[in-house]
């Protein structure tokens, strides 16, 4: 994994001036977001997603979620309780503007030949499309940080983290701990471009 204990304090952090940044905040401000998702919504923490790239629907959907209490996460939760419709939909704007980091993941030459293989028969693809890119709602997977992925595809599949439509839970709950494996690292190391 690529995790260690000096990302945790980084995020923790991360956190701490994410609280700060929105609890002084007037309006949404994409660089208010900077602290936690990274420069231009390319995340440097592990733990966090990256929002450049993501479809505009994806990130306010996913906002939405948070606010509305659907999705909880500990500083996720606070950051969205006070958007409104229309600050969720600029901030999706914004972030599906912006030009996604090429991966700093290095997928491993087995993953790289099992992977797609697992993608088509656990309909990764159906979704978020052949490429990982996503589309409408379903959020942009190609990648996207390893350890974020990891931690949210074993909560899908322990059934402990919201699913708006069921079909992640659907998907995820056959996986066998290797498939989850495998696949996070082959989709982590995708060009997200």
């Amino acid at each position: 994994m690529n995790g260690n204990s000096g990302n945790a304090g980084a995020a923790a952090w991360a956190a701490a001036l994410c609280f700060f940044a929105w609890g002084t905040a007037l309006a949404a401000d994409p660089q208010l977001c900077a602290a936690c998702h990274g420069p231009d919504g390319n995340s440097v923490i592990p733990a966090n997603p990256s929002l450049a790239g993501q479809p505009e629907q994806a990130i306010s959907t996913q906002l939405y979620q948070f606010r509305e209490g659907n999705r909880k996460d500990p500083q996720m939760s606070p950051m969205a309780a006070n958007l409104s419709n229309k600050e969720m939909n600029e901030l999706a704007a914004y972030f599906s503007k912006q030009k996604p980091a090429a991966p700093t993941h290095q997928t491993s030459p087995e993953n790289a030949a099992a992977g797609p293989k697992l993608a088509l028969q656990f309909n990764c693809v159906q979704c978020h499309g052949p490429a990982m890119r996503g589309q409408q709602h379903i959020p942009r997977i190609a990648g996207q940080q390893y350890d974020y992925l990891l931690a949210q595809l074993r909560k899908f599949k322990a059934r402990t983290r919201a699913d708006l439509d069921g079909n992640m839970t659907a998907a995820a709950e056959p996986l066998k701990d290797k498939d989850v494996e495998i696949l996070v690292d082959y989709i982590a190391g995708l060009n997200p471009q």
